[in-house]
């Protein structure tokens, strides 16, 4: 230390006392700051310009990282040249690290670091000096700025950043990046590596640190191995009853490789009973899946032996010197005996049976047997589904089928139903088989004129003339073939007027016998015309054709003709007579209906005549319900005393409240009308809930021993001047208006009633 500060007093002896040196191990590192130019007055002389002396002078300070001595380590001395030693000069010290990094000697500028420093964390520290006056506090120097370095020393070992690392090589891979120690590396056999590799800074030289970190290598794969079976025989037991497309059993070939390198093709080889099984690649466990193509029958063959064959989808060429990637087993299935439902001879039955064949002909059979080992009696049974297989009948043991109705082939033509057969042994094991019955038609029906058409002939038509072509038809099942035949009956062939002519291709041509025709002689001539099939047993018909002569041209044109022809057949059908009779049953009731009516209207007209008054009800002046108050009376109860007993609510006005009415004695059958209506006007006349208003009501028999009598019809007299009205008189004021109208016959004038 003492050498130093000799050092740096000579060193500012040399340039005139006027210069800061630092105190630093290593001055070579040091940089000056440019002179800076001051103009200082002097007292008592003539002033002038002279050149000042800058008052600092810096270099760079440095320190080690890392520090670890008791006594904080010293950086550096500060000095001013116009610090004389005297205590006047106040050192400060600012900027980063000021105080809690370094410190300064007020007094002597000596800088020093309290505490150790790392100069990866920081580099370097920028602060800044200033002298102050200690009497006047006033800077004796303008502030200034220097650095202090951190010098690095080795105390940091080398770092893998990204570590621990992880790295993949295929196996069996040549010299690259990483090297392998050993040849033919195999995933097989070690597929995980641990490689620790360490770095050393200083170029590996003593004292320098160093660092690790650890590479994991996996070993990826490739196909090096081929498809291994485990064992070359592969046994199967398999049920002769199992569906076609069942899987019926595995197996599998090992491949230590892995991922698509490992994906296994599987095939069968052809031989004995290699086309009856299929084989497929289950991709989630590699195994071949084995199917059943055909189905299995133990009574026909027991076993069957296959190969098969597993190779690799994915090939690698670099490895085919090692061997074909393939490996092949053999596989033995056993079918497996199972008790199976009885077999029809025959996948469907087809019958023939002729329409109206006797009930219980037998018209064929089906055979079912038990293919089993110990062989079991069959039944038989009809599928019961509707009421056509009512039709027939089977044989539970023998299988026969026959006829349990007639059969009409124009009603039903064909029969389409189930035979069930069953084993007697294990009645739950069933088969079924389809039978279809066609009904054969039998020659029932007559061929007769397909279209019921007329013809005509002209007066001047010539012999051996064709006037008309007729064709047949027959509504039975025609077979192949079938021919027709056309001829006159007997009774029409002596005639010489027209014949028939047989084509012999299912028509026939009507001719003409003779020259000429007259309408006057005669307008229509009948032909009966026979037909006759050719099935068995032979059918015929006869038929009838009108002929009508007509007026013709020269060239065969008709011009007119009385009538239209018509075909008529030989008498009339029932269905023609019933449609005839309904005709004229319509027409009966419609003229009955008619008389009935007329008779109606004309009763009407006269109950409607004036001078019958007998039922008329005429009103004056009635302040009741109005001419269409028709509820307010009963007249029916009036009529018949029976209905008196019901209990109605009164229907000309609607009470306040429900009033119950009131319970009255029954009356007898022969009680007086008087007595009643006497009862009734009493009622009405003490009921609160009556009408405030007169009505009128009329009766069409007001009793024995009115004073006006009986007002029917039957009991008047033949003629209005015979009777009497001057008893209205005396009926009171309600009945003045009709003592007017009827008192004097000779005063009556029906236009001056109101």
């Amino acid at each position: 230390m003492l050498t130093r500060n000799c050092l740096s007093l000579l060193l500012w002896v040399l340039f005139d006392g006027g210069l800061l040196t630092p105190l630093h191990p290593q001055p070579q590192q040091t940089l000056e700051a440019e002179p800076r130019e001051n103009v200082v007055p002097v007292p008592g002389r003539r002033s002038s310009a002279q050149r000042v002396k800058r008052g600092w002078v810096w270099n760079q300070f440095f320190v080690l990282e890392e520090y670890m001595g008791s006594e904080p380590q010293y950086v550096g001395k500060l000095h001013s040249d116009l610090d004389k030693g005297v205590g006047t000069v106040k050192y400060t010290l600012s900027g980063d690290g000021a105080g809690t990094v370094f410190t300064i000697d007020e007094t002597t500028g000596d800088i020093h670091a309290i505490r150790s420093l790392d100069r990866e964390e920081k580099p370097f520290y920028t602060l800044r000096a200033q002298a102050v006056d200690v009497d006047t506090k006033k800077p004796l120097e303008p502030e200034s700025e220097f650095i202090i370095k951190v010098q690095d020393i080795n105390d940091n070992e080398p770092k893998f950043l990204d570590g621990p690392y992880v790295a993949s090589v295929p196996e069996m891979s040549p010299v690259g990046v990483i090297r392998t120690a050993l040849p033919n590396m195999d995933r097989e056999v070690k597929e995980q590596y641990q490689v620790l590799i360490q770095a050393k800074d200083m170029g590996g030289q003593l004292g320098g640190l160093a660092g690790t970190t650890t590479v994991n290598i996996t070993l990826t794969d490739v196909n090096d191995n081929p498809p291994r079976f485990p064992k070359s025989i592969f046994h199967l037991k398999v049920p002769e009853s199992s569906h076609v497309g069942s899987a019926i059993g595995r197996i599998r070939a090992v491949d230590p490789d892995f991922g698509k390198n490992a994906e296994i093709e599987y095939n069968i080889v052809p031989g004995d009973g290699g086309n009856l099984f299929d084989i497929t690649t289950d991709e989630n466990t590699q195994e071949g899946v084995i199917k059943l193509k055909k189905p299995l029958d133990f009574e026909t063959k027991k076993a069957y032996t296959f190969k098969v064959e597993a190779s690799n989808l994915h090939l690698d060429h670099r490895f085919h010197s090692v061997g074909p990637f393939k490996d092949t087993a053999t596989v033995k299935i056993n079918v497996l005996d199972m008790d199976e439902p009885p077999v029809f001879s025959k996948p469907v039955y087809t019958m023939e049976v002729y329409e109206d064949t006797p009930v219980g002909t037998i018209i064929g059979a089906v055979t079912a047997q038990d293919l089993d080992a110990g062989s079991s009696s069959v039944r038989y049974f009809i599928d019961w589904k509707n009421d056509v297989d009512s039709y027939f009948t089977i044989d539970a043991t023998e299988g026969t089928i026959a006829t349990n109705e007639i059969l009409d082939r124009e009603s039903t033509a064909q029969y389409n139903f189930s035979i069930i057969a069953s084993k007697v042994s294990n009645p739950l094991l069933t088969s079924k088989v389809n039978v279809i019955i066609n009904v054969l038609d039998v020659n029932e029906f007559p061929p007769e004129i397909s279209v019921p058409y007329e013809t005509s002939v002209c007066e001047n038509a010539k012999a051996g003339q064709v006037i008309q072509t007729v064709t047949a038809a027959d509504k039975d099942l025609s077979p192949a073939g079938q021919r027709f035949s056309f001829r006159l009956s007997p009774e029409a062939s002596n005639k010489p007027n027209f014949t028939i002519h047989d084509y012999r291709n299912n028509t026939a041509g009507i001719e003409t016998r003779r020259n000429g025709y007259s309408r006057r002689q005669q307008e229509l001539y009948f032909l009966p015309v026979v037909i006759e099939d050719s099935s068995y047993p032979v059918q015929s018909s006869t038929n009838t054709m009108t002929i009508r002569v007509c007026r013709c041209d020269s060239d065969g044109t008709i011009l007119s003709c009385n009538v239209e022809a018509i075909f008529l057949p030989v008498g009339l059908s029932t269905g023609a007579l019933i449609a005839i009779l309904l005709c004229i049953v319509i027409l009966l009731v419609i003229v009955v209906l008619y008389v009935a009516l007329r008779r109606q209207k004309k009763k009407d007209t006269l109950m409607t005549s004036k001078e019958d008054i007998r039922d008329n009800v005429i009103h004056y002046d009635d302040e009741g319900g109005g001419e269409e108050d028709t509820q307010a009376f009963d007249i029916g109860a009036l009529r018949n005393p029976k209905v008196i007993e019901d209990n109605k609510i009164r229907r000309d006005i609607k009470p306040d409240t429900l009033r119950f009415p009131r319970q009255r004695p029954p009356v007898e059958d022969n009680t007086d009308i008087r007595d009643f209506i006497n009862q009734r006007l009493q009622e009405n006349d003490v009921d609160p809930t009556a009408p405030p208003y007169d009505s009128l009501a009329t009766y069409a028999y007001e009793g024995n021993g009115s004073v006006a009598e009986s007002l029917s019809s039957i009991d008047s007299l033949t003629t209005e001047a015979d009777q009497d009205y001057d008893y209205l008189s005396d009926w009171g004021p309600r009945f003045k208006i009709l003592a007017d109208m009827f008192g004097e016959e000779e005063s009556y004038n029906p236009d001056k009633v109101t």
